[in-house]
């Protein structure tokens, strides 16, 4: 009796393994990837199905978006600059089967073509076309690199240049060059001034020499704004014209 209790114990534990073996629940953001005698059957998911024990073999596929981290690579740029440059890959699985397929590890792969990518497009491009352009160099970037992934059923949707280091020289003759143009955008703005500020004495100059109250108005004002700030005696020169109008008349004097 107890012989057969154990039996039957025994045998409820093996189906009871089989059906954990058989049973597979696959959540909504991966794929079971099954293999039936090494061949491959379909991806299957996301929910609850059934394999064959010991026959099926299943490989769990990630189908969420990967952000990769680029490690920094030290390269030169066409006209002989070594920078030193990381960057960020984002990438998902689009086709399970190819990832298993037809690469071993689409991770480590897709790191290696982002990392020799960065370096050869980074090495094509002047170092001014880094510092204004690089969105033009972000597109690129992943033109390429999904080009090249895409036989692993692998989507590349962004690449963006985190950082660019330069060195130190060059940052200092960044800063002189900066600091001249500075310069010399003050000294065009302050050359335009003085010669807006001539043509407006220029035009003012020729408007007094044709009204001559005008020019007598003009030293008037002179004069009262300078008594008013300066508590002193000037000697202001005027000229004759401006006060004959103020002197006698000389002929009636003489009769």
């Amino acid at each position: 009796m107890a012989e057969n209790i154990f039996g039957i114990v025994a045998v409820l534990f093996v189906i009871l393994m089989v059906l954990r073996s058989a049973v597979k629940i696959v959540p909504e953001y991966e794929r079971g990837v099954v293999f039936r005698l090494g061949r491959i059957i379909e991806a299957k998911g996301p929910g609850l199905f059934l394999i064959i024990p010991v026959v099926d073999q299943m490989t769990r596929v990630d189908l969420r978006v990967v952000t990769l981290d680029v490690p920094t690579q030290e390269t030169i740029t066409r006209d002989n600059v070594t920078v030193k440059v990381n960057a960020v890959c984002y990438f998902r699985v689009m086709d399970p089967v190819a990832a298993v397929v037809n690469i071993s590890n689409y991770l480590l792969a897709t790191q290696q073509i982002a990392q020799t990518t960065l370096r050869s497009v980074l090495g094509q491009s002047e170092l001014d076309e880094l510092l204004s352009q690089r969105d033009e160099i972000n597109r690129s970037l992943q033109k390429i690199i999904d080009d090249q992934t895409e036989p692993w059923g692998i989507k590349v949707s962004v690449v963006e240049i985190k950082d660019l280091e330069l060195p130190q020289s060059m940052q200092r003759a960044m800063a002189r060059q900066a600091e001249a143009e500075r310069e010399k955008r003050a000294k065009i703005i302050h050359a335009e001034g003085e010669l807006q500020a001539s043509r407006e004495l220029a035009e003012a100059a020729a408007m007094m020499a044709t009204q001559t109250g005008a020019l007598q108005l003009r030293y008037l004002q002179t004069l009262s704004e300078i008594s008013a700030e300066h508590n002193s005696t000037i000697i202001f020169p005027l000229p004759i014209d401006l006060i004959q109008a103020l002197l006698p008349d000389q002929k009636n004097n003489n009769k």
